[in-house]
């Protein structure tokens, strides 16, 4: 007969501390709460659509996109306020050309001086052509009517004497073509600034758009007075359609 032996007191309550599976107690639910934490926290990280961009992130990135386009837009008009410095620097630099070499100083008072001596020569050879003339057609009136030789060979030579008096007079356009070339020299360099400056803003085509409107306020006979045209000029009429005309 087996001799059955004694259990220990110690045994005995660690086997009834024991469960009957080898899991442990509310294991199952233990796991299943894991389960839930971790999906709550992958979703506050990750957000819910599983992209990798929570609402805050996608905010964010927007905002940042903004910024981007704003500063993509503040580089463009930085250029433009560039060019804009660039053309007005450029505008000043001609603008003091002209002031310093054609509107003020020695080079304005030089033209103001030729066009006087222009309009000045100009009277002087008339009037001097003029006295002429009337003292010719004098005495040639004396002269049909003397008959001593005398008389006649001094008429003669007083004619001759205007005659070249005349030619003298005439040698003022001479004069008057140098002068007027120093103006002409004077107006093409302000023609060729004023035409940088227009280029630098865009060309002519670009200025005539912000021309005011040509209004002619002149009133009475100045109105009719525009002065001889140039041959080429719009409405100019030929000798022959002067002709034409009168019949």
């Amino acid at each position: 007969m087996a001799v059955r032996r004694k259990r220990f007191r110690i045994e005995d309550i660690e086997s009834a501390a024991a469960p009957a599976d080898d899991d442990p107690p509310f294991h199952h639910e233990i796991m299943a709460e894991l389960a839930v934490l971790r999906r709550q926290m992958a979703e506050s990280f990750s957000g819910p659509r599983g992209d990798g961009v929570t609402p805050e992130l996608a905010a964010a990135k927007a905002v940042l996109e903004s910024y981007r386009a704003q500063i993509a837009q503040c580089e463009k008009l930085k250029i433009e306020l560039d060019l804009i410095h660039a053309a007005i620097n450029r505008t000043k630099q001609e603008i003091a050309v002209l002031h310093g070499k054609s509107f003020s100083g020695a080079e304005m008072a030089k033209v103001t001086g030729e066009l006087g001596a222009v309009v000045g020569g100009t009277e002087e050879a008339t009037q001097q052509i003029l006295a002429a003339a009337e003292a010719i057609d004098h005495s040639a009136g004396m002269l049909a009517k003397v008959a001593s030789p005398e008389q006649h060979a001094h008429l003669t030579e007083d004619i001759q004497e205007r005659v070249i008096s005349i030619f003298e007079a005439c040698n003022f356009q001479d004069l008057t073509g140098q002068r007027i070339s120093k103006v002409m020299s004077t107006m093409k360099f302000i023609e060729h600034h004023i035409n940088v400056m227009m280029d630098i803003w865009g060309g002519v085509d670009a200025i005539k758009a912000h021309a005011p409107v040509d209004v002619d306020d002149r009133v009475g006979d100045a109105r009719l007075l525009n002065g001889p045209k140039a041959p080429d000029a719009d409405g100019h009429a030929s000798q022959d359609e002067i002709d034409a005309l009168f019949g």
